[in-house]
């Protein structure tokens, strides 16, 4: 039986080794069959609604079917809807860069530092669990009704799940990485680059996609502040008009745009982290 050559002898870098690998995959497990798979429950939620408000079951004025959403949706579309996404938008990419921001130059210090962990953590824990709302009065009080006040709140949003994610990521790395790494005479910022950094990778992506999703629920809470233009404004028109339908045609257009952030950061993991071997990527 003939030996197995060594992976030196192939002439195959371990990058070229890995995409060649992912490539390969049974198209079962690269999930094209089942890319519109997660399309089937809203479908199916939006036919049983349709179907519950025809027969008389909801009442329509309380939960009005998704035609008439829909035809909401295209009567905001010519009275500026589109205006209101763009700033909704605009102020969540804004506070989420804010935010993240100093999350992770925090984070890495709190990581990399037990006695900055002992020093901020405990603060950062309390602070995380105050309500959004909570916030409010008192960045009213500093930053007055401005976009000052709208971009803290949600760069504060931000902050916590992606600093989190940094911090773990960072203590959670193998001990025996390290060691190893020391006793292979890594310079320190060597050491940084080429073990810390990658083994802490899928923590931080997971962080930064929590953070951007809860930038866009504390965009709500921020456009209460006084707020003329966006989706906030709209839910709130919504509900002091007594329509209903504003008020679902909002929700909808932020579930919906919070769904394509969210893939737009799931992407850049997957092309980021694509040297990764794990369950989900065989």
């Amino acid at each position: 039986m003939s030996a197995v050559p060594p992976l030196e002898a192939t002439n195959v870098t371990s990058p070229t080794l890995a995409r060649d690998l992912r490539t390969q995959r049974p198209r079962s497990a690269r999930g094209t069959p089942s890319r519109w798979l997660g399309a089937a429950l809203p479908l199916a939620l939006l036919a049983a609604l349709e179907l519950a408000v025809r027969l008389g079951w909801v009442a329509p004025h309380l939960l009005p079917p998704p035609s008439e959403i829909a035809r909401t949706l295209l009567a905001l579309a010519e009275q500026g809807l589109a205006g209101h996404v763009l700033v909704s938008t605009v102020r969540v990419l804004a506070g989420f860069v804010l935010g993240a921001g100093l999350a992770i130059a925090l984070g890495v210090w709190v990581g990399l530092s037990r006695r900055a962990e002992a020093l901020l953590d405990p603060s950062f824990q309390a602070l995380r669990a105050i309500p959004s709302l909570a916030w409010v009065p008192l960045l009213l009080l500093w930053l007055g009704i401005d976009e000052g006040a709208k971009l803290a709140l949600i760069a504060i949003g931000a902050f916590f799940p992606v600093y989190m994610g940094v911090a773990s990521g960072l203590r959670d790395v193998d001990r025996k990485l390290v060691e190893v790494a020391e006793m292979a005479g890594l310079t320190p910022i060597a050491l940084a680059r080429r073990v810390l950094l990658p083994a802490a990778l899928p923590a931080v992506w997971t962080g930064l996609r929590n953070g951007l999703s809860l930038a866009w629920m504390f965009m709500v809470a921020a456009e209460l502040i006084a707020a003329t233009r966006g989706l906030g404004y709209l839910l709130t028109d919504g509900r002091e008009t007594g329509r209903a339908d504003i008020v679902l045609a909002a929700i909808v257009l932020l579930a919906l745009m919070g769904k394509l952030t969210d893939s737009g950061m799931q992407a850049l993991e997957n092309r980021w982290l694509a040297w990764r071997d794990t369950v989900a990527t065989r």
